[in-house]
């Protein structure tokens, strides 16, 4: 059979998708939210009749017929239900709606949506919402877009066309091609964009128009199921309800539960296993986030579906898992094998702490894909442990010296821990600025090691003694060089062509300011002890900064990235001096 696909509704906070969903459900969930931010997790169905009757003039017109048996839509206040909504290898997730506030456009969720859809390969469409506040707007008694902008005045209509074009650029430089809906070409390769009010509902027919067109057209072979296969679903929420225990809202997108099924799970210490005492769906136009009175008590329920799962054993679930029925083949290795995925680490790294399995799979991924390795990972508070952990680190990767938290409170010995250890523990809500810190964090640290390596290596250098400016024959003698290739720095060992080593360079001056360092193309006086100018030195003479073999080896090997091509050329002839 041809399940509901599943679609995430996703967004930046109060760009309006509870309010969107609302308006498709004609519920006022938003209303009663703290500020109309979503607050939960929810699921919602619509039934084909609903998209039916919202799509009717827009069906005809284009001579659709609708195949699927409805929608399912997952409205999410940020990363949380997309990163929790997942499977081994991908996300259940069939389709999302990036909602975006037309008139403030890109916002930081916004960004957090786009990498994580882009990470887990999920096509979406943009609903530009909110046209309503263009200056000028005029509401019409329709709830198509194409209807309500033919009777907008000219300068409307060029401010509409104005902000969708800065959302094309805004996609175009996250590497996606999109234009408006009813200009693509090719809906595999572009991201549509529709605009929308949910406020007023003109669009929404669109929406639900294409949101369906593309799930059937597109996702048609990932939309069959066997009902009679062993359910498989993903845990996206676990809570206390009153009267029901500890509850689990789950998405089923495979097979089919019943009632006094036991079904498998993971936890902190490994699989666990309970049986279905109760199973609730939300009565139609319903959602999740409702409160048990607007349940309905059903025997069993086939994919896709939100239902509520209430039951003894479901205390220690982990939100972000899989949930299989326990007559599945295997069921308890999947789980087991998933986890012990979710968890596995690198010998050295930074130590990683998140509120959900999905979260910590979502920037496991990211971090990974930015070459960024992690050696401890956990659920839960940051704790004194964690920051043991991670000084403990210091040692063989300094990088690696930090707590990243996602979502996650922090103990107090975990900070008192961390400010006399000096290790930094970085946290946040975003997925992304999460990622983005640790990144300024490690170039900051980066630019720290770089300038105290720099203090203490020696780098390549050549320089010629220029003719005519002896200043001081002996004690200490100085005289003008021109750098040719490379530095030079106080301290620096000079040698000439020949391996004699003449003496070191106590001072660098320019124009009698002293310097701490002189580069290619610089002309300055330096100051030497031990020697005489024109016995050890002479005019014209080429000079070499002596590096030891040993610091050959560490600055080709390991610190390569601090040197250029002409460096490195400097490297192999003083190097052939040596020898």
């Amino acid at each position: 059979m041809i399940r509901q696909p599943i679609i995430t509704v996703m967004g930046h906070v109060d760009h309006g998708k509870t309010t969107l969903l609302d308006r498709i459900r004609n519920t006022t969930i938003a209303n009663r939210e703290a500020g109309g931010i979503t607050q939960h997790i929810g699921a919602s169905e619509v039934p084909i009749d609903v998209i039916t009757k919202i799509c009717g003039p827009l069906l005809k017109r284009l001579n659709v017929e609708i195949t699927i048996p409805g929608l399912l839509f997952i409205d999410t206040p940020g990363h949380e239900v997309f990163t929790n909504l997942r499977k081994r290898g991908g996300a259940v997730s069939d389709l999302a709606i990036l909602v975006v506030d037309i008139t403030k456009g890109f916002e930081p969720q916004t960004i957090e949506a786009i990498e994580i859809l882009k990470e887990y390969k999920t096509p979406f469409l943009v609903a530009a919402n909110k046209v309503d506040l263009i200056t000028g707007w005029r509401q019409q008694d329709t709830q198509l877009f194409l209807e309500s902008v033919d009777k907008q005045q000219e300068f409307v209509r060029n401010e509409l066309e104005n902000k969708i074009y800065e959302l094309i650029g805004r996609l175009s430089g996250l590497g996606f091609t999109s234009e408006r809906v009813d200009r693509v070409k090719d809906f595999r390769k572009e991201i549509s964009i529709i605009p929308l009010s949910a406020k007023t509902g003109e669009g929404v027919a669109e929406l639900l128009m294409y949101t369906t067109g593309l799930a059937q057209r597109f996702l048609e072979k990932r939309l069959e199921i066997d009902p009679s296969e062993p359910a498989r679903g993903s845990i996206i929420e676990k809570k206390e309800e009153k009267g029901l225990g500890t509850t689990l809202d789950v998405i089923l997108y495979n097979g089919t539960l019943r009632t006094n099924d036991t079904v498998a799970f993971a936890t902190a210490s490994g699989v666990s296993t309970a049986k279905i005492r109760a199973l609730l769906k939300p009565r139609p136009l319903q959602e999740l986030r409702e409160s048990s009175g607007k349940f309905v008590y059903i025997e069993m329920a086939s994919a896709a579906a939100g239902l509520k799962l209430s039951g003894n054993g479901f205390d220690d679930a982990l939100p972000g898992s899989l949930i299989l029925s326990v007559n599945s083949a295997g069921y308890e290795k999947e789980i087991a094998t998933e986890i012990k995925e979710v968890f596995s680490v690198d010998k050295t790294g930074l130590v990683l702490k998140t509120d959900t399995i999905g979260s910590l799979e979502a920037l496991s991924r990211l971090l990974s894909n930015a070459g960024i390795k992690i050696s401890k990972k956990g659920l839960g508070t940051v704790n004194k442990r964690d920051v043991l952990d991670a000084f403990a680190m210091r040692a063989m990767d300094p990088y690696g010296s930090v707590v990243l938290a996602f979502s996650v409170g922090i103990e107090d010995d975990a900070r008192l821990e961390s400010e006399a250890a000096g290790v930094n523990i970085l946290s946040g809500s975003i997925i992304y600025k999460v990622l983005d810190d640790y990144k300024e964090w490690a170039e900051k640290e980066k630019q720290k090691d770089k300038a105290s390596l720099e203090k203490s290596l020696t780098f390549p250098g050549v320089v010629k003694v220029l003719p005519n400016y002896c200043f001081r024959v002996s004690h200490p003698a100085v005289f003008g060089v021109g750098v040719e290739a490379g530095r030079i720095k106080p301290s620096y060992l000079l040698m000439k062509k020949n391996g004699d080593r003449i003496g070191r360079v106590k001072e660098i001056q320019d124009n009698a300011l002293k310097l701490e360092e002189a580069k290619k193309g610089a002309n300055v006086a330096i100051s030497m002890d031990d020697i005489t100018f024109g016995r050890q030195v002479k005019e014209n003479d080429v000079l070499y900064t002596f590096i030891s073999d040993e610091d050959i080896r560490t600055l080709r090997f390991k610190y390569a990235y601090l040197l250029d091509d002409e460096d490195m050329d400097i490297l192999k002839a003083i190097e052939a001096i040596n020898k």
